[in-house]
């Protein structure tokens, strides 16, 4: 079926793309030019964030980590756990003081009988009785404790005057109950709302069953999960699909109503204590929520059943309300100690994104998402690949990644002093050489139609339709009319690093790799870093390559190893020297020497291997990243010997004087 597709012009209010693994690779250049290191760039960012190309911001790990801490700031200075015995309080005093209006109507009512001409000797003596009553239940109002336990409990054996007051009294106790049952499950459980003393019985059966199942786990035996849920799976809003989740939510419910206990004074746990022993016990609750507690902790160690948080607000809290807030502090906790110890985003992937967006809402939890996401990503793009905790870039990463230095290098050029030089067309200059070559990702698409076809015939032994598949692409080679050698001399000493120079010149040597391989695929490249001595550094090894911060400039060695490889290269040669110090170091037939500030002897076998380098017609262009008198004086010396050119720039300026002086080359040559 033929696809459809529809274009419209650019409006700004349509949605831009997202972020993708090429966006990633950019982003991670500078990363990457310091060791090649994919792993530790996706480190970075992962704690630092970023930018889509949408311009919305993926918050990184410190943000949201910071955001976490603040959270629980806020929580602690959110309320008091006083005011869950201020609310109890409250509500006894307001069903006391409706009794005493009950005590004191009725005692109005038994006055006016005693005094009325008009009672019988009946109504007189019932009168009497009424006083005697109310004055008797005065007293046990007068003398019910200021604790709160005891106070319900002698409500409880208190037989009430006031039928509203009786009402009050009763709700309060459900309500007591169905908080304190709720410290264990779930406060949104439709279950638990409004909750009859059938609906505690079928709670307490519930709970034994759990008890049951957990008793049986920790035996050995594997309990019938499916059967408890298809019973009592109503009590689990969350409809959690194994014992273990299960499990989970309820440690987490039951830790936090623990946090809140051990948060509270000596004083108020005995208080909350006793009422749970006068409200859960004549039903059978108090058992089994305790037998609970300690299967919970038996089977979840882990769960931070010892925590405590010292509230701090002033605003007294409720007793659902104070545990919302503990299990929010314990979230905030627990979510934070996790991305702490985080050193790798495929990890991100278990981060509680939920309780996430619950604690900070859907910006850092969509963040959090995309950074879990990164490395799977890039893997599925074929950018890295990823074994165990190594990770590393494959062929198209490292191409890309030249590619990305490369683009970013040529969007600083000045176009008026080279023209366009767009790097994705094939240059003026190249004639048809009749060869061919496998197609390797980042060539011209410059497609040899007769040999592809055989190609595909071949692998698929004949017939029609011939089906074409990447593998059986072939790419007409072109010659460039006029080839060139260069060598990249990259000075990788402690103060290349010191400085801040080291990214910014690996990334030209990058830029500048993937130029000649992939512009002017004749032209020879070659790359040389030197510090204390000199080694050649292959294309494959470049992304890896990294500063081991030693000190010494040993430039006699760069010279010698880089004219030795273009010795065995035809066409203009030229050496790039990217330097920021004078020679400190040499090479000889006892090794690799270091000697500074004393630096006459090492100077002068520089130039001498530089007067080498013009005998072979070699040129030595030199980009100085420093400008010490030393440097200057040394480096003025070269020139005046080779004929080559000096420029002098800083580190983010070089790619720019680097590219420019090789395409001018480039041009003047053609």
């Amino acid at each position: 079926m033929a696809h459809r597709f529809r274009y419209s012009r650019w409006d700004g209010s349509q949605t831009g793309f997202d972020l993708d693994a090429l966006d990633l690779l950019d982003r991670m250049s500078d990363h990457l030019a310091r060791d090649g290191d994919p792993l530790a760039a996706l480190r970075r960012l992962m704690e630092q964030g970023m930018r889509d190309r949408n311009g919305e911001e993926i918050e990184g790990l410190r943000d949201i980590i910071s955001q976490l801490e603040a959270k629980k700031e806020e929580l602690l200075e959110s309320g008091d756990l006083g005011g869950v015995y201020a609310e109890i309080a409250e509500a006894l005093d307001e069903i006391v003081e409706r009794e005493q209006q009950g005590l004191e109507d009725r005692q109005t009512l038994a006055d006016f009988q005693l005094h009325d001409p008009s009672s019988s000797e009946e109504d007189r003596r019932n009168a009497d009785l009424a006083r005697e009553s109310t004055a008797s239940k005065q007293l046990q109002l007068d003398m019910l404790a200021d604790d709160l336990a005891q106070r319900v409990q002698g409500l409880q054996s208190y037989e009430f005057e006031s039928n509203e007051a009786q009402d009050q009294f009763d709700q309060l106790l459900d309500k007591l109950r169905q908080e304190m049952i709720n410290n264990a499950f779930d406060q949104t459980s439709e279950s638990m709302q409004n909750m009859t003393p059938e609906d505690l019985g079928r709670q307490r059966e519930m709970m034994n069953a759990l008890n049951d199942m957990l008793e049986q786990r920790e035996m050995g035996i594997e309990p019938d999960f499916e059967a408890f849920m298809e019973e009592f799976g109503d009590f689990f809003p969350g409809n959690p699909q194994t014992l273990d989740e299960l499990l989970e939510q309820l440690a987490d419910q039951m830790a936090a109503a623990q946090a809140m206990f051990n948060s509270m004074s000596p004083e108020q746990q005995e208080q909350l204590r006793s009422l749970m022993d006068n409200l859960l016990q004549d039903m059978g609750l108090q058992q089994e929520m305790a037998r609970l507690s300690q299967n919970l902790q038996n089977a979840m160690p882990d769960a931070g059943w010892g925590q405590s948080y010292q509230m701090m607000g002033g605003m007294p809290m409720g007793m659902g309300e104070a545990q919302n807030a503990m299990r929010q502090m314990g979230m905030s906790d627990r979510i934070s100690n996790f991305l702490k110890q985080a050193s790798d985003p495929r990890s991100l992937s278990e981060a509680d994104i939920d309780g996430v967006r619950e604690l900070l809402g859907d910006q850092a939890a969509n963040s959090l998402d995309r950074l879990a996401s990164m490395a799977k990503d890039m893997e599925d793009a074929g950018l890295i690949h990823a074994e165990g905790n190594r990770m590393e870039l494959t062929a198209r990463g490292v191409r890309k990644l030249g590619q990305s230095a490369l683009k970013e290098l040529f969007e600083n050029l000045d176009a008026g002093m080279l023209g366009g030089h767009d790097i994705d067309r094939v240059g003026i200059g190249h004639e048809r050489s009749y060869q061919t070559k496998p197609y390797e990702f980042g060539d011209p698409f410059n497609l040899h139609i007769g040999k592809t076809v055989r190609n595909a015939v071949q692998r698929s032994g004949g017939g029609t339709p011939v089906r074409l598949s990447p593998d059986d692409f072939e790419i007409e080679q072109t010659e460039q009319s006029v080839a060139s050698s260069t060598v990249l001399l990259l000075d990788i000493s402690y103060s290349m690093v010191w400085e801040g120079r080291f990214v910014p010149a690996k990334k030209v040597a990058l830029a500048l790799q993937t130029l000649i391989t992939g512009q002017f695929p004749k032209d020879y490249f070659g790359l040389v870093a030197f510090n204390r001595e000199a080694a050649e550094v292959k294309p494959q090894a470049l992304p890896t390559l990294d500063s081991p911060e030693s000190q010494g400039t040993n430039l006699q060695h760069a010279l010698f190893i880089a004219r030795r490889l273009l010795a065995r290269q035809s066409g203009t040669k030229q050496i790039l020297c990217i330097t920021d110090g004078e020679p400190t170091a040499w090479t000889d037939e006892y090794g690799s020497h270091f000697n500074w500030p004393d630096t006459y002897y090492q100077q002068r076998l520089a130039l001498e291997e530089a007067q080498r380098c013009t005998k072979a017609g070699v040129t030595i262009n030199t980009f100085m990243l420093g400008d010490s008198p030393g440097m200057v004086h040394f480096v003025n010396a070269m020139a005046r010997i080779n004929k080559g050119r000096v420029f002098h720039t800083d580190p983010w300026d070089l790619g720019s004087y680097i590219l420019q002086d090789f395409l001018s080359g480039k041009q003047r040559i053609v």
